[in-house]
């Protein structure tokens, strides 16, 4: 690192700390090759920078990870929560129970639409304009599903409204790769990936009750538009910079002001893209990641599947317990809870397992980063366990069989699911570094289709082969996806070396105190 002094005309003294600027591996990032990896005007982060959110206090960047977390909650909890209230909308609408199944799944069907933008949005002016344009824009639209006066405005706005809630589930993953350290950022993903089935699993909870006191269905849209309005004024007053691109080009611009001297600039700054070569860095960027990389294809279907499992369930559970058992409408809302509860203790298990396990590996393989392949090892344990759990609710759904033996399967489904989700994620983050949030994009793209088109074939599916088969070639099918974390286990080094855009393209190296 080199430290410059400038004594501009006005006397004040400013220092400014400038180390070489890398070639970035992408061409899509390439920059001019005038630049000079001893430029003296180039623009970084000095050891210890407050300004690098890496460095910023435990506090911040923990309260920063709960926060991304009850994001994350918001946006699927107004997904699945009007799934308990589709007859009282059917009633009052006059629609069918098709028409219904599409309040849930149009708003699904916005997350198909909204990572698209808001992921490389992100990437080109920051996380913070896009947090608070987003949010702000999404309350609107819950506001005005509460005031739908027809069924085509309703259908409009939940569509609508799911676009713009989407921005979390894809920024939120890239926010937290900008202020945690590999060795830190798998525990911060837990709360993360806990967040896509609490709000699922919590919406027809209260949902439910709703329905089941005769509250206007209204009454829900309103407490989603309170929810998400709270959000987004914590989002205006606390949310903070933390895509580091940007960062640097706020410190080369107050360098610039001080010092008096425009030669100075950030590495972002040397980007000059026309308006159509935007366009097509923001539309185009995460299919261009995934479609490229067959590691983010294998990853996104395992994935997809998974979710669209987590919606399936918005539609057999009433099956196997308002049908099956005859539970009223607010308590079989409460069936969710159980893949909660999964979900729960699978993170904290996380963290008082694995993430010692992955900090041992951390100090093995310094000063070298952990190969992303080391992130697998949850995924590889907890697939066989979920296709397990789908085999156990499918046999022990009968009616004449004690409701605790198909509730307490949701346990390892909650389980199976986070597993998945906190490996998958972290290992797409750890492999992709800078385009993390255009490959998140993509991914959520792909599984958000999946998830909006699950219930939309649910009834049928489990009408003509029973809860029993239905469920039971849900689990076959995880069993035939359960294979791809150990394929990538064994195969993912040698392909990252031949991959455009993952920066950590070496193969692992045995770590010494492992041998």
């Amino acid at each position: 690192m080199q430290e410059l002094t400038i004594v501009p005309t006005n006397s004040t003294t400013a220092t400014i700390h400038v180390v070489p600027f890398p070639n970035p591996k992408s061409s899509d990032d390439e920059l001019p090759k005038k630049e000079s990896s001893v430029d003296p005007f180039l623009v970084r982060f000095c050891d210890n920078d407050p300004d690098n959110p890496k460095n910023w206090s435990l506090t911040k960047r923990w309260y920063l990870t709960m926060f991304s977390g009850l994001l994350v909650l918001n946006a699927t909890f107004a997904s699945s929560a009007p799934s308990a209230l589709v007859p009282a909308l059917m009633e009052h609408f006059t629609f069918s129970a098709e028409v219904g199944n599409l309040v849930v799944s149009l708003f699904v069907a916005g997350y198909c639409v909204g990572p698209l933008i808001w992921g490389p949005l992100s990437e080109q002016f920051g996380r913070r304009p896009i947090f608070v344009i987003t949010f702000f824009i999404y309350v609107l639209f819950e506001m005005a599903s509460a005031l739908a006066k027809n069924t085509g405005s309703l259908l409009v706005f939940r569509f609508f409204g799911g676009v713009f809630a989407a921005c979390p589930l894809t920024n939120t993953g890239a926010l937290l790769g900008d202020i945690w350290d590999p060795k830190r950022l798998g525990i911060a993903m837990s709360v993360f990936s806990v967040a896509p089935i609490a709000g699922p699993a919590i919406g027809p909870v209260v949902g439910g009750y709703l329905a089941q006191n005769n509250v206007s269905w209204r009454w829900l849209f309103w407490i989603l538009t309170i929810f998400a309005g709270v959000c987004w004024v914590l989002v205006v007053l606390t949310i903070p910079e933390t895509f580091s691109p940007i960062i640097l080009v706020h410190k080369a611009r107050d360098v610039r002001k001080r010092t008096g001297d425009n030669r100075y600039y950030a590495p972002f700054e040397l980007r000059k893209l026309s308006l159509a070569q935007r366009i097509e860095s923001i539309l185009a960027r995460p299919f261009k990641v995934l479609f490229n990389e067959p590691m983010l294809l294998a990853i996104t279907a395992y994935m997809s599947f998974v979710y669209g499992c987590i919606y399936m369930l918005f539609e057999a559970y009433p099956i196997v317990f308002i049908e099956g058992h005859h539970m009223e409408s607010g308590s079989a809302g409460l069936t969710f809870l159980p893949i909660l509860i999964g979900g729960v203790c699978s993170a904290v298990f996380y963290a008082v397992i694995f993430n010692p396990r992955y900090e041992r590996r951390v100090q093995d393989f310094a000063p070298s980063r952990v190969p992303p392949e080391y992130r697998l090892e949850m995924a590889m344990v907890a697939g066989p366990f979920f296709a397990l759990s789908f085999f156990w609710f499918a046999w022990t759904s009968y009616p004449s069989i004690s409701i605790w033996a198909p509730l307490t399967s949701g346990l390892l489904v909650g389980w199976g699911v986070c597993w998945i989700f906190l490996s998958l994620l972290n290992y797409v983050i750890d492999a992709y570094l800078m385009v993390s949030a255009s490959a998140l994009a993509a991914n959520t793209v792909i599984r958000s289709l999946v998830g909006a088109g699950f219930p939309l074939f649910a009834d049928q599916m489990y009408a003509k082969l029973n809860p029993r088969w239905a469920s039971s070639l849900l689990g076959f099918i995880a069993l035939l996806m359960a294979p791809i974390p150990f394929v990538l286990f064994r195969f993912g080094p040698s392909m990252r070396v031949k991959s455009k855009y993952a920066p950590s393209g070496m193969p692992p190296v045995a770590a010494t105190s492992a041998a």
